[in-house]
């Protein structure tokens, strides 16, 4: 190796770690019985969201802000990409005991 290359390259993988994004993670959450499992969940911008409807009839995951609102027909399940960063609560529009929040980092 030429002297001099060595620096250069440290250099280029520190920077290509930097810009390499950290890869995204699936986090799941379940409605069984009239409740939202867990009840508090922290994510990142990037995460995916995956709501787990058990029950035999409809929720929703309809966050307070506006932020989404996602339907769970019976026995299915959706998905939902988290785009930025804060405290999100949301609930079932159909049962409004089930409650639950979100903590989002950036």
């Amino acid at each position: 190796m030429k002297p001099g290359r060595l620096p250069a390259i440290v250099l280029a993988i520190v920077f290509l770690s930097m810009v390499v994004p950290a890869h995204a993670a699936t986090l799941q959450i379940v409605m069984e019985n009239l409740v939202i499992s867990p009840a508090e969940v922290s994510a990142k911008v990037g995460d995916t969201i995956e709501w787990v409807n058990k029950d035999v009839f409809a929720h929703t995951a309809t966050a307070k802000n506006g932020d989404f609102d996602v339907t769970l027909p019976p026995k299915k399940s959706a998905t939902f990409v988290v785009k930025k960063a804060g405290t999100v609560d949301y609930y079932c529009r159909y049962h409004p005991n089930m409650k639950a929040t979100l903590k989002i980092e950036p």
